[in-house]
């Protein structure tokens, strides 16, 4: 068996540029939808009831500090450890290993609370990773805050050097 490659991923599954990092594509959005006067007063209209995407981000790369307003399943499939950092509603900071290494502490699926801030990248040994996330209620670019490293410094100190180099702006 040949040795798969983040490059043979993007290709095979069209994976497009990611405005956070990486590279992803949609694989799945349900057809119903939640009206917006059944969900919290978070939303700012009708979401369908869920999305799935596939993520892959590369060696060097990472993706960005930022919050959604839905619950966010990441799901691991492929290349080797990815680390997913989440400032948690009381300020702490978890670091999360999504891989196949079980042995190691790492995980197959972790759920990121909606509203928490959090950002991922490859481990520093990892060539890159391909993950997946499924979202729901829907993801909606509408219910996307992209961090700034100010402010979230601002708000949490104690994880300014974590914040500084996962931050796009």
């Amino acid at each position: 068996m040949a040795i798969l490659s983040a490059q043979q991923l993007i290709n095979q599954y069209s994976l497009l540029p990611h405005p956070e990092g990486g590279y992803y594509k949609q694989t799945y959005c349900s057809e119903e939808l939640i009206a917006q006067n059944a969900l919290p007063d978070r939303f700012s209209g009708d979401r369908h009831f869920s999305t799935a995407i596939y993520f892959l981000l590369e060696h060097g790369n990472f993706s960005a500090f930022h919050k959604i307003k839905s619950d966010e399943c990441w799901h691991f499939y492929a290349g080797e450890t990815l680390l997913v950092y989440v400032i948690q509603q009381n300020g702490e900071l978890e670091m999360i290993k999504l891989g196949k290494d079980i042995a190691n502490g790492e995980t197959f699926q972790y759920v990121v609370p909606a509203n928490c801030w959090f950002a991922s990248e490859p481990a520093p040994d990892s060539r890159f990773s391909f993950v997946g996330c499924t979202v729901a209620p829907a993801f909606d670019f509408a219910d996307f805050e992209l961090a700034e490293a100010d402010e979230l410094i601002n708000e949490y100190p104690q994880h300014a050097e974590t914040i500084k180099r996962l931050c796009r702006q």
